[in-house]
């Protein structure tokens, strides 16, 4: 537990860094978008605000994940961040589809503009800064174990990519094309949904406790493994956060003392966990009885 609550403080750096690129670049985008009359960076700025609130709930969902169980919540707060992130992924629907909708009705009015150079620019600048952001979350996920923050640093690439081609098409909007950037809008528009989708199907899998079913097939195989341990009558599994939760049934050979079998147990407990970083398992015993032909 305490070893989990300081990978999460850990965890906790990149998404401040996060919020701090995301907060400026957002400012700026905006502020040139408007300026250099350049929807598709103004578009991308929208995205960068939605993003700042996906890392203020992620951060938010870090803290209140290292509460500790109480009389209510026995497994803890795990789940905190899944929440977090179902709720980042409806304010970016809202977004996107408020891009989409400005986007579309001023390219059906032809209300188009050539955009400043200064905007492509920015776009250029805006992608550096991504691109170390995600360098930098994504080696601190990996030291820290924090899928949410690996989650972030994906969104951090995503961005990165976005900056890149809203700088090639405002660059070549600026020569009398205004119609391209209004249309590299309605694409940016579109990502943010596909994002949002991407994070609410992802939340909403494991706040209804759905779990990938070719790990618990590599878990019921790595048990089996033991000796003494003859068959695996029932195996699920949950997700918490970033913490999985393990329950198993096994069936042991029926002339084992108890004392035996918890030892066999045990030792399977402390292998499973750390093989597949398993949070925490319950295991059930029951008789083996071979059947006869």
């Amino acid at each position: 537990m305490s070893d989990r609550i300081k990978q999460l403080k850990q965890a906790e750096k990149g998404a401040i860094v996060s919020i701090i690129a995301y907060t400026l670049l957002a400012i700026l985008k905006l502020s040139v978008g408007s300026y250099a009359s350049s929807k598709a960076l103004s578009a991308d700025g929208i995205n960068n605000f939605t993003d700042t609130i996906s890392s203020i709930a992620i951060l938010i969902g870090l803290r209140l994940s290292q509460i500790p169980a109480d009389s209510d919540h026995r497994y803890g707060h795990w789940k905190a961040e899944n929440v977090a992130s179902l709720i980042t992924s409806l304010i970016m629907f809202i977004a996107g589809f408020q891009v989409i909708i400005g986007s579309f009705t001023q390219l059906m009015r032809h209300e188009t503009e050539s955009p400043e150079p200064i905007a492509a620019a920015v776009g250029i600048f805006s992608a550096v800064i991504m691109f170390a952001v995600y360098y930098y979350n994504k080696s601190l996920a990996k030291k820290h174990n924090s899928s949410s923050l690996s989650a972030v640093s994906k969104d951090n690439f995503s961005d990165a990519l976005t900056s890149i081609g809203t700088a090639i098409a405002v660059f070549a909007a600026t020569f009398n094309l205004g119609w391209l950037d209004l249309l590299t809008a309605f694409v940016i528009g579109l990502i943010i949904i596909k994002t949002a989708y991407d994070v609410f199907k992802e939340s909403t899998f494991y706040l209804s406790d759905g779990f990938d079913l070719e790990l618990l097939s590599q878990y019921k195989v790595a048990i089996l493994k033991f000796d003494g341990i003859m068959d695996v009558s029932a195996i699920r599994a949950r997700t918490l956060g970033a913490n999985i939760f393990l329950d198993v049934t096994v069936k042991m050979r029926a002339n084992l003392s108890v004392q035996e079998s918890h030892e066999i147990v045990d030792a399977m407990e402390i292998q499973i966990k750390k093989q597949f970083d398993i949070f925490d398992i319950d295991v059930h015993v029951e008789p083996y009885e071979a059947t006869l032909n």
